[in-house]
């Protein structure tokens, strides 16, 4: 498999190349060349897969012989060793909790995957190489996790300040070791934009390889695929409509792979909290990015989201074939508390505020098309990481995992900075040059 960049058809690379660059140049996105196509037998025996079964006959057809069978087995068992649910919440609505992994989000697939494809390519050649990473508030926890100690290998993260829940942020500055966190007096679009600064202006002089762990590295989007094929598995049904809360539409690109491979799903549908620049763009045809707005939804307020440019790729740039296969819908804070609070008190079921808007999405595409297909909604992170909203939203407080209860107590470690990409510059250069 080679990959092409969004901005460049004609620039073809490995997987090794596309992981360790994260951005392609003139900051295009790296995309497989093409669809992979999964054979008869996978089709065939799905319902009977595991996880890690599932994550290595799709994630072979990416990497190829670039990592050898053996070792891609016992990666994809070290990545994909906690169990990824398919929890009936009420009717034919079912929620995907994505949230049992290390750090308790979904992000722990792709960056754990992320971490020792890359990994295994640098200790290969004996490379250092540093991560850089912004985050909204899970992508930097679950990065981190992944990366912790990995010989060869730095992480920085940028996340907004005060716009983190404090859970997300103890999870962001108490690692020590290879990672650093610097806190940046901004918004995630502001972090995300330093990061896209240094990858097309940073001078690294052949001292290391700077990359990213976002969702703009292939290598985070493409384990994103996996849990699709594992929840069609388990709701054992070839019309589900799965619904994705979106903020930066990588969790959906992935979802989007699969169904080009063939991954039986009727429809799918992205929610968005205020930050609406996608339903916007579906009802206009006009994609117009905009600043983006605090909501209680947090990791998902991104107002020019950077896999949209993957996503228009895929569908031509046409919004009517983008609108054919995905749906998009925004929902107010209002909406998503009053959500959390009719399902606790009417099934039990404790949703986090991103789960919230993404239960709300697939009602509303089922009601408005009068559809009676199962409905599947991602729960993108434990409840316990948002304590003050759900608290506030079911009047009961969530039990916090021993994963998140860990790093409460340690001390929080961060370099503040200003938006401004010279600070940025000068913290790398110090450190590397």
């Amino acid at each position: 498999m080679k990959y092409i960049s969004t901005r460049d058809k004609n620039l073809k690379v490995s997987f090794e190349q596309a992981v360790k660059q994260g951005l392609a140049p003139m900051r295009g996105l790296f995309m497989p060349e093409n669809y992979i196509k999964l054979p008869a037998e996978f089709w065939a025996n799905l319902f009977d897969m595991s996880l890690p079964e599932i994550g290595y006959y799709v994630g072979k057809e990416y990497v190829g012989d670039e990592i050898p069978d053996e070792d891609f087995k016992k990666l994809c068992s070290e990545v994909l060793n906690f169990d990824i649910p398919l929890v009936r919440v009420k009717d034919k609505i079912y929620s995907l909790e994505l949230f049992h992994g290390p750090t308790c989000a979904f992000k722990d697939v792709g960056a754990r995957f992320m971490a020792r494809c890359l990994g295994y390519f640098s200790q290969r050649k004996n490379e250092k190489t540093v991560i850089l990473v912004a985050t909204s508030g899970d992508t930097g926890s679950a990065v981190a996790n992944g990366f912790l100690n990995v010989p060869g290998v730095d992480v920085i993260i940028l996340y907004p300040s005060g716009k983190v829940s404090e859970i997300q942020e103890k999870q962001l500055t108490t690692n020590g070791g290879n990672i650093t966190a610097l806190e940046v007096n901004g918004v995630f679009d502001d972090c995300q934009a330093l990061v896209k600064t240094a990858f097309a202006n940073f001078d690294t002089k052949g001292k290391f390889k700077l990359t990213s762990a976002n969702s703009i590295n292939i290598a985070r989007l493409i384990p994103q695929s996996f849990y699709y094929y594992y929840a069609v598995k388990q709701v054992k049904s070839y019309d589900s409509v799965i619904c994705v809360p979106s903020g930066n539409f990588g969790n959906i690109t992935g979802g989007i792979l699969a169904l080009k491979s063939g991954l039986p799903v009727k429809h799918f549908v992205a929610a968005t909290n205020a930050n609406d620049t996608v339903p916007q763009y579906l009802q206009s045809g006009v994609y117009t990015p905009k600043p983006s707005v605090q909501t209680i939804s947090n990791a998902m307020d991104v107002g020019d989201p950077s896999n949209f440019e993957r996503l228009d790729m895929i569908f031509s740039h046409s919004s009517k074939e983008f609108g054919a296969t995905i749906s998009s819908y925004s929902f107010s804070d209002e909406q998503t508390k009053k959500k959390m609070s009719v399902i606790y008190q009417e099934y039990g079921y404790m949703l986090d505020p991103h789960g919230a808007v993404g239960m709300l999405g697939i009602e509303k595409y089922l009601r408005d098309n009068t559809s009676d297909a199962p409905g599947i909604f991602l729960e993108t992170a434990h409840p316990a990481k948002f304590l003050d909203v759900v608290k506030s939203a079911v009047n009961t407080e969530p039990i916090l995992p021993e994963a998140l209860k860990k790093c409460l107590d340690k001390p929080k470690t961060s370099i503040k900075m200003e938006n401004d990409y010279k600070e940025l510059e000068k913290i790398l250069a110090e450190r590397y040059l």
